[in-house]
């Protein structure tokens, strides 16, 4: 597997965890942005402006792959989306003892970086989150919108959760 696949590759967020936590409790959803959200989706050119911006700030900070569902919040602030094989909950089986990702082996692991990031920043216990599989409707979509209109509420949960249907798709005994 060549690094010339088209796959997404690693990336290694350009703004620190820690302003990028705070950031986000700027960004946190409200009556404001909830409003903001529905004014930017009942006009279609302003929706589309919207989305770029975001997609070139977050593609320029993050290495964003426009999923819609952005898991940011609970991986660190490293897009688990820009690992090749998009896994959303932790590494493959074929990460180095170096870090090193197996698909693109002069890049670190994504999940690495991940890890790295979180733990720094005291929000390691994120990277426990069960994140939810990829809605690919959602692709090219507003995440900041989605999320504003609360669109994204389960994205990740507690493994240990009461719920028992997640409990039967992880394969643990009912409580």
């Amino acid at each position: 597997m060549g690094t010339d696949s088209g796959w997404p590759r690693p990336t290694r967020p350009r703004l620190g965890a820690r302003p990028t936590y705070a950031l986000h409790g700027l960004l946190a959803a409200n009556r404001f942005y909830r409003r903001l959200a529905q004014a930017i989706e009942r006009w279609p050119g302003l929706y589309r402006w919207f989305t770029a911006a975001e997609r070139v700030t977050k593609q320029e900070l993050f290495g964003c792959r426009m999923c819609g569902q952005c898991a940011l919040p609970a991986t660190g602030y490293t897009c688990p989306m820009t690992c090749p094989k998009q896994l959303r909950n932790g590494p493959c089986g074929g990460v180095s003892t170096s870090g090193m990702c197996e698909v693109i082996p002069q890049l670190r692991c994504v999940w690495v970086t991940a890890y790295e990031r979180a733990e720094r920043a005291g929000h390691g216990g994120d990277l426990d989150l069960l994140q939810r599989p990829v809605d690919h409707r959602e692709w090219g979509r507003s995440s900041w919108v989605n999320y504003w209109q609360g669109r994204d509420e389960g994205l990740w949960v507690d493994p240990a959760a009461r719920d028992p249907l997640l409990r039967r798709e992880l394969g643990l005994s009912p409580r």
